[in-house]
């Protein structure tokens, strides 16, 4: 990457901010590694292939996704669920860099959660109109665990709600950088991605990418 384009995206200093109990977004925190976050999603997608996965009511989700860590999330007709190999090529999935286990247990500190271990990555990959409609994040076993979501690229209007699918809903705007940690009280809140608008970003061109790390086992 050349110095005159990162130049072009000198990070404002990190700022912390609450938005619902257990659950804050930090800006730019990732800003410092994203170029190295980013070709850690090429070498990862090379060996497990985004795809756009297809829900248990037979829909094919507008998201393309692909995982790494010891488990990874997967939804086809039988459910949702984690599993350790990756369905479309029968191989475990790639290895959760370093870079992603470090970035994420140093959010989530900041976000007064600590010891926080991840082994497992869902990367998400949007371009204009895909989205991701309000859910829970349920299929882990233990739930004492907070999320990392790491956002990269366009920006996004992430949707935070609260326990009933019809609780009222917050709307922050996610940038290239943000990380947002929620758990505790938030552990269960309904959340959700409004269809990403049309845009060009100097890394990602047309895309966002997100990380979002869990311990799935």
């Amino acid at each position: 990457m050349t110095g005159d384009l990162l130049a072009g995206l000198a990070p404002p200093p990190p700022t912390r901010e609450e938005i619902g109990p257990g659950a804050v977004r930090l800006r730019g925190w990732a800003l410092p590694r994203a170029v190295e976050l980013l070709a850690a999603v090429e070498a990862i997608a090379a060996a497990a292939p985004f795809r756009h996965m297809v829900t248990p009511g037979g829909f094919e989700m507008s998201v393309a996704m692909t995982n790494c860590g010891a488990a990874g999330w997967v939804t086809d007709r039988a459910g949702y669920r984690y599993a350790p190999d990756d369905p479309l090529t029968g191989r475990p999935w790639p290895p959760l860099p370093v870079a992603f286990g470090d970035l994420a247990q140093a959010a989530a500190g900041a976000a007064g959660y600590r010891d926080f271990q991840p082994d497992a990555c869902l990367i998400n990959r949007y371009e204009p109109r895909a989205r991701l409609t309000l859910h829970q994040d349920r299929d882990e076993r233990d739930k004492g665990h907070p999320i990392v979501s790491l956002s990269l690229g366009l920006p996004a209007i992430f949707q935070f709600g609260g326990l009933k699918r019809a609780d009222p809903v917050r709307r922050v705007t996610l940038l290239h950088g943000d990380v947002v940690v929620w758990g505790g009280a938030a552990r269960l809140f309904h959340h959700g991605v409004l269809p990403l608008k049309d845009g060009t970003h100097p890394l990602l061109g047309k895309r966002r990418v997100n990380l979002t790390l869990r311990r799935a086992w």
